[in-house]
């Protein structure tokens, strides 16, 4: 079947954008040159320049979509009304799940918003359409509720939330943001780093309330 020009469009400005993110995971976004990124989809470089004009351009699409993967969700769960024993279980899930099958997001979104600090919010705001202060309000002033609430019951220690969201968001990064260093300090090769993460699935959740209890 023919494709239609919106439909050959999209598919090309996809190719641009998946070559890119190959490119810039390979050599840094800095070190990344449009010429290799327009051999790398297959393109002439004025096709890449007359759907994204630079490569600046080019950076801040791949790296929304790149960081949108994953933000978005946990957002959603953690500002959701589901138990908060859920919400812990859920974004351990999403996260390591996620991140197995694209392990090189934390440590290019970390090197990113390095060299790119203004970045952060306009991400946020991109993908979820809200501003940042007023997410963080909301996810946080639900996590306090229920967290209160188990505080009042004498079932978790008193914990604020923005300590809930950090501490839940670092176990789950970390392995992958520190990945080389963690295969070559455990002697993990793929396969190894693989068996890891499975297991953290399995424990990380029930680790992380455990420690909550009083």
């Amino acid at each position: 079947m023919i494709k239609s020009r919106s439909q050959r469009d999209e598919s090309t400005e996809q190719r641009i954008l998946d070559a890119a993110h190959a490119v810039f995971i390979r050599s840094g976004t800095a070190g990344a040159r449009t010429q290799e990124i327009a051999k790398e989809a297959g393109v002439n470089s004025a096709l890449l320049h007359y759907y994204f004009r630079s490569k600046e351009r080019l950076a801040e699409a791949v790296f929304t979509r790149a960081a949108g993967q994953l933000l978005p969700a946990v957002i959603r769960i953690l500002a959701s009304d589901a138990a908060l024993e859920d919400k812990v279980d859920q974004v351990v899930q999403t996260e390591l799940l996620h991140l197995a099958k694209a392990p090189y997001l934390p440590g290019y979104i970390l090197s990113e918003l390095a060299h790119h600090p203004e970045r952060a919010g306009q991400l946020v705001s991109a993908v979820t359409g809200m501003v940042p202060a007023e997410i963080g309000m909301r996810v946080s002033a639900v996590l306090g509720r229920q967290i209160d609430e188990r505080v009042r019951a004498g079932r978790m220690h008193q914990i604020a939330p923005d300590q809930f969201i950090v501490n839940l968001l670092s176990m789950c990064v970390f392995p992958f943001a520190a990945r080389p260093m963690l295969m070559a300090l455990l002697g993990f090769d793929q396969t190894g780093f693989d068996r890891f993460i499975d297991r953290r699935r399995k424990e990380l959740a029930p680790f992380f309330l455990r420690a909550l209890r009083p």
